[in-house]
């Protein structure tokens, strides 16, 4: 079995310490802000089978670095519009790690949803179902 020096649950506790973490009231008060970007990490199967939140731009976790990177070849236009990102996954875990990977890199101002879209769709906040394309 492998030892590993630190474990997800440390990484998100360190993610944490240093990026800003919304409650879903605050994240649900800041959706309709022409100055935020909501930014969903969650694997698109995910999304087919749970649900968006409407408006929130669809970054998969997997490339995310790539598409925040001004010089990567694989940059998205919607990073560099100077907004604030708020980042979100299911549960929260994912989004801490990537917001802090994000705000390492210096993209700012970044946070993230804890508890993720559960905890949203736990608040009533509102969604819209993704289709699968075809």
């Amino acid at each position: 079995m492998a030892t590993v020096k630190k474990g997800i649950k440390e990484l998100c506790a360190e993610a944490e310490r240093e990026i800003e973490t919304l409650t879903v009231e605050q994240a649900l008060a800041l959706a309709n802000d022409a100055k935020v970007q909501l930014i969903d990490i969650r694997d698109i199967r995910e999304l087919w089978r749970e649900g968006g939140i409407p408006g929130a731009y669809h970054a998969p976790r997997g490339m995310l670095e790539f598409w925040v990177d001004p010089a990567s070849p694989y940059a998205k236009e919607v990073f560099q519009s100077g907004k604030k990102y708020v980042f979100f996954c299911a549960g929260g875990l994912r989004s801490a790690l990537a917001a802090k990977t994000v705000q390492d890199m210096g993209l700012t101002p970044v946070a993230h949803i804890q508890g993720g879209y559960g905890a949203w769709r736990e608040k009533g906040g509102p969604t819209v179902a993704i289709e699968q394309k075809k």
